[in-house]
């Protein structure tokens, strides 16, 4: 048996990777540590919640009594996802960036320097590279130039994960990822933004002149790469991890309206945002050389399967949205709980 820490496995990247995991590693063991702030949604992992090799524990990365109880019983890896995520987000309130993208990977770190926990891998951005000129393309040895608070608190994590591999020699990997997207993503972002809007009949929201470009990725893909890296990937290092497609995000939406059979009447050009980077692009060769990891999903396909998705999980979405989504684990768990309660203990 193989046991895994995963910290934000109720977030969109994070509940993907649970379900891959538990699919394709029979003998997983997974704990989820997930403080379930409001992107953090339990119905996410709904399938997976009575299976008996998963556990959920709810709490805060930052909590460093919790983390050495959780590293004290042994793991022979943890994951770390739990983040801020959201580029507006940190521009209007950087704090709970900094305190969970940099004191909350610190506290994970030290908990895993302290306890029997074997390789840790930091799951990170291709933002911390800032904006790519023209006809290049980030390797891992791109210098950092974050832009955002946001991509400021993700850099500064991953130095610090780097920083105890250099000095403590702690087995520690990061993976710098593009933009994902796929099915149980926040709609926030802007894939499922676009298509909830739409199936709401909104106006569609676009920054500035439309042209920035991002590198885009399934989250399967994604999700597949960092089990790869974590089982084969060496120590110490950087990978970044991409699906090798770099589309406008006016393209993106063009696309998102075709599929649903709609005019581009219904974009709404706004005002861009401070910072925002005009084009993301990382070389992601390394990480096929050393894990031999591949995409399969190419960006049509992966675009046309999550509007379907959330044309078919439309109640997902909408409890979202209203904010539902965050009585889940009152309900689950309070039904369990209640369960026990009432189940007379064996004489």
């Amino acid at each position: 048996m193989t046991r895994y820490l995963v910290t934000g496995g109720a977030g969109f990247i994070g509940s993907n990777f649970i379900r891959g995991l538990l699919n394709a590693r029979p003998d997983a063991q997974v704990v989820n540590l997930d403080l379930l702030t409001y992107a953090g949604n339990l119905s996410n992992l709904e399938d997976v919640a009575e299976d008996k090799r998963y556990r959920l524990v709810r709490g805060d990365v930052c909590d460093r009594v919790l983390m050495d109880e959780l590293c004290a019983d042994g793991f022979d890896a943890l994951v770390h996802f739990a983040a801020e995520s959201h580029v507006d987000r940190s521009i209007n309130g950087p704090d709970p960036f900094l305190r969970t993208n940099v004191q909350g990977t610190q506290a994970v770190l030290e908990a895993a320097r302290c306890n029997p926990v074997g390789r840790v891998l930091v799951v990170s951005t291709d933002e911390v590279y800032g904006s790519i000129p023209p006809g290049q393309q980030a390797s891992e040895d791109w210098p950092a130039k974050p832009t955002s608070p946001y991509s400021a608190s993700k850099a500064a994590g991953d130095l610090f994960a780097l920083a105890y591999f250099g000095t403590y020699e702690l087995p520690v990997i990061v993976t710098r990822c593009g933009n994902n997207y796929g099915p149980f993503q926040f709609p926030e972002k802007l894939i499922p933004l676009m298509i909830t809007n739409v199936l709401r009949g909104l106006e569609l929201p676009l920054y500035g002149d439309g042209l920035n470009v991002r590198n885009w990725i399934h989250v399967e893909d994604h999700c597949a790469a960092i089990l790869a890296v974590l089982e084969r990937g060496h120590l110490g290092e950087i990978y970044n991890v991409s699906g090798g497609v770099e589309v406008t995000n006016r393209d993106v939406l063009s696309i998102i309206l075709r599929a649903l059979g709609k005019d581009e009447s219904s974009i709404l050009y706004v005002a861009d945002r401070p910072g925002h980077d005009r084009r993301y692009a990382i070389d992601a060769n390394k990480v096929t050389r050393h894990t031999e990891w591949i995409p399969r999903w190419s960006f049509e396909r992966g675009l046309q399967t999550t509007v379907s998705w959330y044309i078919e999980h439309q109640a997902w979405w909408q409890s979202v949205l209203t904010g539902e989504h965050q009585s889940f684990y009152d309900r689950l768990y309070g039904e369990r709980l209640l369960r026990a309660v009432r189940t007379p203990r064996p004489s």
